[in-house]
């Protein structure tokens, strides 16, 4: 992967006319340093449709100033944005390799370009700490833009502006807010707009936009299902983007989009053609189940080193502690090439192009005109029933068959809630409540299920530790603790159960 540093910044509006304020006496800045001007050019590549700046990636090549090189923004993620890394090369048509393989999910084999030019003068004035250091940097940007001619055009398009960025060095987000309220103060005004190449490309992005979605009232169920899908759709894409540069729940989050889909594909059947929906369904099974395998043994075993460290020492008897580091690191390089493999795969790359396709191009039906709520309301009486023929077998189950009747009331459960999800909107309180209460029996079941691979870690790693002659008394206090945890989790899943069953009846009676 590219090098990279993560980006906190503030993008302000300003007239030509704006004058910078004094930014002395701001909070820990001893001194504001001497302004420097750079000019600058960045060359913004994407696909034709502009599949990145769409999902609020940016790609460019800039030249000149203190950072010339490849650089690929990524979407914020809590005000901060990720900024990837390469250097210039001899290379200016085509992106290396570096900043292309973490967006490979979003841009699926599609040729990139250029798809417009800044040209930008920009003043850099520093805000000093005590000791020297740049705390933060103001920049005043007077910028123009181009975007060359499309098929069709007879020119292109050039746009003028000036806008002011504030980004963090090594100050803090208190400083970052009081230069806001200094350049506010003088007239300066927070950008609507994320970056400069979505201004200058606001034109070509609006009419890429779907048509506008009906009121709720108003939805057919072929609307209602292509909306849903295509909000699944950029979860699922940042998911993906959130594996591919390491991002933390990158695969939780990749795995929760694959379940969506594959919700709104069934609860929507009626409208959508079975004959394309139903191979696409079987392969995002084979995703989730795929990735599943990563997430899992990552959470049982950081569980089991927070088990550890909460013990008293007297009762943490040899090397458990790096026993299980060891295990972690080895499941987390393990995890992370089986995620790669998963996501780098023909299969998966071609998915992601029949999902793409499906929206571009819905398998409506007949029935894609009743209305949204009707389907979604029969859907969720379907997933109800489904749900409520689990309870009655878990009821009926044997000891012995208890585990998998257990695991089979989570699973309907989360079916449950991701349809209630889905019709919350349209039918209201109900479909909230059902919500609500599947996702709490969902969260005591998966607990329960979370110890069966704790325990199970245990069992293997205390055999290993006792087959190398040390003590591995440790191991089954750890394996006792996660049953009793198991224990706790099925006796709150029964005090769950009778709330869920009215929640159930409720929606079924509307």
């Amino acid at each position: 992967m590219a090098a990279g540093h993560v980006e906190i910044e503030r993008k302000f509006e300003v007239g030509s006319d704006f004058r910078l304020p004094d930014l002395g006496g701001l909070p820990g800045v001893a001194a504001v340093g001497e302004p420097v001007e750079h000019l600058l050019e960045a060359v913004y590549h994407d696909t034709p449709d502009l599949r990145l700046v769409r999902n609020r990636v940016t790609l460019r090549r800039r030249s000149g100033g203190t950072d010339a090189g490849w650089h690929l923004k990524l979407p914020a993620v809590d005000g901060a944005r990720r900024e990837l890394h390469a250097p210039l090369g001899a290379a200016t048509d085509r992106p290396p390799a570096e900043v292309l393989d973490p967006v490979a999910g979003l841009v699926r084999g599609a040729a990139t370009g250029p798809v417009a030019t800044l040209r930008t003068r920009r003043v850099v004035t520093p805000l000093l700490g005590t000791d020297g250091r740049v705390l933060a940097e103001v920049a005043d940007d007077v910028v123009t833009g181009t975007v060359p001619a499309g098929p069709g055009d007879e020119g292109g398009t050039v746009l003028g502006w000036r806008e002011v960025e504030v980004e963090l060095v090594d100050g803090d987000e208190p400083l970052l807010a009081a230069v806001g309220a200094r350049l506010e103060a003088a007239g300066a005004r927070i950008s609507a707009l994320p970056s400069k190449v979505g201004r200058v490309l606001a034109g070509r992005l609006a009419a890429l936009q779907p048509a506008a979605r009906p009121a709720d009232g108003a939805a057919s169920a072929g609307d209602a299902a292509s909306a849903a899908l295509a909000d699944q759709f950029a979860a699922l894409q940042q998911a993906d983007l959130a594996v591919r540069t390491g991002r933390p729940d990158g695969v939780h989050d990749l795995r929760v989009a694959t379940r969506r889909l594959r919700a709104v594909l069934t609860a929507f059947r009626t409208a959508l053609d079975p004959d394309r929906t139903r191979p696409v369904r079987e392969e995002l099974r084979w995703v989730a189940r795929e990735l599943s395998r990563v997430r899992d043994e990552e959470v049982a075993l950081a569980t089991l080193r927070d088990l550890v460290a909460a013990q008293p020492p007297e009762l943490v008897l040899g090397p458990v502690a790096a026993r299980l580091q060891q295990a972690a690191l080895r499941a987390e390089q393990e995890g992370a090439a089986a995620a790669r493999a998963v996501l780098e795969g023909d299969r998966y790359l071609g998915l992601l192009d029949t999902l793409a396709e499906l929206l571009a191009d819905p398998p409506l039906t007949e029935g894609a005109g009743a209305p949204a709520d009707a389907v979604l309301r029969d859907a969720l009486r379907r997933r109800g029933r489904r749900l409520r023929r689990r309870l009655a077998a878990l009821d009926r189950a044997a000891d012995a068959d208890r585990g998998p009747a257990l695991h089979a009331v989570r699973r309907a459960a989360r079916q449950v809630r991701y349809t209630a999800e889905l019709a919350e909107p349209l039918l209201g309180r109900r479909a909230g409540k059902l919500v609500r209460r599947a996702k709490k029996v969902q969260g005591a079941l998966g607990e329960r299920q979370d110890t069966v691979l704790t325990r199970e870690h245990c069992r293997r790693i205390g055999l290993a530790a006792a087959a190398a002659g040390e003590n591995a008394w440790t191991y089954g206090r750890l394996h006792g603790l996660e049953e009793a945890r198991a224990r706790r989790a099925e006796d709150r899943f029964a005090e769950l159960v009778p709330a869920l069953t009215a929640a159930l009846r409720a929606v079924r009676r509307s």
